[in-house]
């Protein structure tokens, strides 16, 4: 048994992943940050089906929030796996360091 934010669970804790950050960068495309401390490059047009079809609306896309390490849509209608996201996503290199002079 163990607790995370006042929930006790019966089973073991797993070392899954999860999502800590998240940064919507373009139409359906974010920045995403696991809890390894990797950033990698998530491009949603994979999330297909009826289900999915909100996050097309760049206003709804946008506005997420990350629930127990899960990224979550209209109130949490919409969810996927960070398992998914994570095995659907690309390397991110940040580019944006300073340049030595």
């Amino acid at each position: 048994m163990f607790e995370i934010n006042g929930i006790a669970y019966a089973s073991e804790k797993s070392n899954k992943i999860s999502i800590t950050d998240a940064k919507v960068t373009d139409h359906l495309m974010m920045i995403v940050t696991f809890s390894g401390g990797e950033k990698r490059v998530f491009d949603a047009s994979v999330l297909t089906g009826s289900a999915f079809k909100p996050l097309e609306d760049d206003a709804i896309f946008s506005n997420f929030k990350i629930m127990h390490g899960v990224i979550t849509w209209m109130n949490d209608e919409i969810d996927c796996a960070p398992e998914y996201i994570y095995e659907h996503s690309f390397e991110y290199e940040d580019n944006t360091s300073p340049i030595a002079m």
